[in-house]
């Protein structure tokens, strides 16, 4: 859109194009394939429904924005989402529920990098120049995760109910 409205030339855009990122998220696309393929989704959505799953759907979403956001902690945003979301569907398969809730707990709880300075470039960024050392990170961003998890149990249920 920029380059048609003329704001950027087409070498602009191209290099504005973050490749790592690309890149990363199409390795991540085989290895999501793969997990469902094999059946290592099924069995850990089965272990997921087997754990939380008596506990209802609440629950269900829960757990996986629980294991999402440790997750997050180490692995990037987007390939997380690509290696979380088999698991996610097979939990809502499994479960018979929608998968829309679920999905969007998933996804906020990746976004939710908060607690490492290793979890976003921006984190990673700022801790030298700003003198943070890893201990504070985890000081102010586990509270903020708390804080994002339980706005996400609230409100997601209502605008993509079970």
């Amino acid at each position: 859109l920029m380059v048609l409205l003329g704001c950027l030339t087409m070498e602009e855009a191209y290099r504005s194009i973050e490749w790592q990122a690309v890149f990363l998220i199409a390795g991540m696309l085989p290895l999501g394939v793969a997990l469902q393929e094999a059946g290592a989704s099924a069995l850990l959505a089965e272990a997921v429904v087997r754990t939380v799953g008596d506990f209802g759907p609440l629950a269900a979403m829960g757990a996986l924005f629980l294991v999402t956001s440790l997750a997050t902690q180490v692995i990037p945003t987007a390939a997380l989402v690509v290696l979380m979301s088999p698991i996610v569907l097979g939990t809502a398969e499994s479960l018979g529920i929608s998968p829309y809730p679920l999905m969007m707990a998933t996804a906020m709880a990746a976004s939710a990098s908060f607690a490492s300075p290793v979890s976003h470039p921006a984190n990673v960024l700022v801790m030298g120049p700003g003198g943070y050392r890893f201990t504070d990170y985890l000081r102010v961003g586990l509270p903020l995760t708390a804080v994002v998890f339980a706005v996400v149990m609230l409100v997601v249920p209502v605008f993509w109910p079970f």
